[in-house]
């Protein structure tokens, strides 16, 4: 009698490829959201114009977050050219290898239903959907560890010819973790699978885990970039390593403080309509789910810890949750009905974004980019505009004029303190590119012409300067104001 052939390789393909369209359909539709969105994919063009190694703001060093979703982002404007759907398309890749890699493990721990079950409630979740394409770091750390955490497990319930291609995978995805958003790319998952084997007592697999292969593998993704950064600039560690992880975890000075159980409300709220099954789905036993319920409770707990929060923090928890949810879904009659309203719900929040677009300074900076000339100047005033370089497409960093000297800039977490604390490392950048307003005139000298870009609040600063009242309003945008000053001819010394 022929057996039939097996349904799952074409099951997966035809999910892969519908997950794909899913979330690649409308990277395109919305402006840069700020300031994340403009700053990141700000960064990832200078590097493409410039360095592919070094990430810089304005020309500036900039080692707030690791390079790996720049690099992803000069892959994709190197192809696609340089517009918001290129931008995007690193976190989506990341995210669509999210989905997969929970489906693939759903399926082999809990049957096709629930599979399916769970890339849908993780698909149609508006903190994934969203999340999948937005320019920042928080989706691409979450599906590295999401990755690292499920390769190590089935690592461990492999024969001996095919374990340690799981691990190798796992401490791979561990290793791009980390140069997606740095070390709780490799701490969280540790944080994850190793406290669940020890609650079963089974200390040879963790042992197995730490195979030398794997470690070898890790350090010889992650070292070659943090060792090149360390020897360029000898300042990188202690900023990288210590202040970018451990001062801004335990400090209370940076922005988005939130109470202590702002992630318990979050997560369930941006799970909307899944997490309905919320009760249920935590009520659930064994040691499959014990592991489901640990990984949801290391990632809150982990992040509810620091008194700055943003909501990408916990999406590391968004495997977990789908698994549990889908278990708690599988007697339930109409999944698909659900993730279609689900789905409703996050095109509705794209296309919220796409309408109202906040703070987006597109406008502007189109036509700054229409405008501009080769060898004119641009200057920033009192505001660090992220998205304009981008949407301008410029080729060189602007002057951005404020109190540079004020010692209350390293207490703000602020785009004042993104500058002056690269600048530490290019002091001679920060000279030509950072100005003080006691030599803001000197600006419009050169012999050439310069824009200006400033918010309608401080225009009336700006005019007041002499030797600046040529200024013309070229365009008054909905969130800023582009000015030109006429070529102008100064004294040797006052040109810039």
């Amino acid at each position: 009698m022929k057996s039939e052939p097996d349904p799952y390789p074409r099951e997966a393909l035809w999910l892969a490829l519908g997950l794909a369209v899913w979330l690649l359909a409308t990277l395109w539709a919305r402006p840069l959201l700020l300031p994340d969105e403009g700053r990141y994919a700000g960064v990832a063009l200078e590097m493409l114009h410039g360095s592919a190694t070094v990430p810089t703001l304005n020309g500036l060093p900039f080692f707030h977050k690791p390079p790996l979703l720049y690099w992803l982002d000069m892959a994709a404007m190197s192809v696609f050219g340089i517009d918001a759907f290129a931008v995007r398309l690193g976190p989506a890749l990341l995210a669509w290898a999210m989905g997969l890699a929970l489906f693939v493990h759903l399926r082999r721990w809990h049957g096709s239903g629930v599979a399916r079950a769970g890339l849908w409630v993780l698909a149609t979740s508006p903190l994934y959907f969203v999340g999948a394409q937005y320019v920042n770091h928080d989706v691409g750390v979450a599906a590295c560890i999401s990755v690292a955490v499920l390769a190590a497990v089935r690592a461990l319930e492999e024969p001996a010819a095919r374990w340690q291609l799981y691990l190798l995978l796992a401490w791979l995805f561990c290793a791009l973790g980390v140069l997606a958003k740095g070390l709780i790319g490799v701490v969280l998952p540790a944080l994850i699978v190793l406290p669940w084997l020890l609650a079963q007592r089974r200390w040879r697999d963790v042992l197995r885990l730490l195979h030398p292969q794997g470690l070898l593998l890790f350090v010889a993704v992650v070292a070659p970039w943090m060792w090149a950064m360390q020897l360029r600039y000898p300042g990188f560690f202690d900023y990288f390593i210590v202040e970018q992880h451990f001062r801004r975890y335990a400090g209370a000075t940076f922005n988005n403080q939130e109470p202590w159980w702002f992630f318990l409300v979050v997560l369930p709220l941006l799970m909307l309509p899944w997490s309905l099954w919320l009760w249920p789905a935590m009520r659930q036993r064994g040691a499959q789910v014990a592991l489901y319920l640990w990984w949801l409770a290391v990632v809150v707990a982990f992040f509810s810890l620091p008194a700055s929060k943003l909501v990408g923090y916990v999406m590391p928890a968004l495997t977990p949750m789908a698994a549990l949810l889908a278990l708690a879904l599988q007697a339930t009659p109409n999944v698909r009905r659900l993730a279609l309203g689900a789905a409703v719900l996050c095109i509705a929040i794209v296309a919220g974004l796409a309408w109202k677009a906040p703070g987006s300074h597109r406008d502007v900076g189109l036509v700054l980019g229409q405008r501009l000339l080769a060898g004119e100047r641009v200057v920033f005033v009192e505001q660090y505009f992220y998205d304009v370089p981008f949407y301008a497409e410029l080729k060189q960093p602007v002057h951005v004029v404020s109190q540079w000297d004020d010692p209350e800039i390293a207490q703000h977490d602020n785009w004042r303190k993104e500058l002056h604390d690269a600048a530490r490392f290019a002091p001679t950048a920060d000279q030509q590119w950072l100005w003080p307003w006691a030599r803001v005139a000197e600006l419009a000298c050169g012999g050439r012409a310069t824009w200006w870009l400033t918010s309608a609040e401080t225009l009336p600063r700006l005019r007041v300067v002499p030797g600046l009242q040529s200024l013309q309003v070229v365009f008054a945008g909905h969130h800023a104001v582009l000015l030109r000053s006429p070529a102008a001819a100064c004294a040797p010394s006052a040109a810039p």
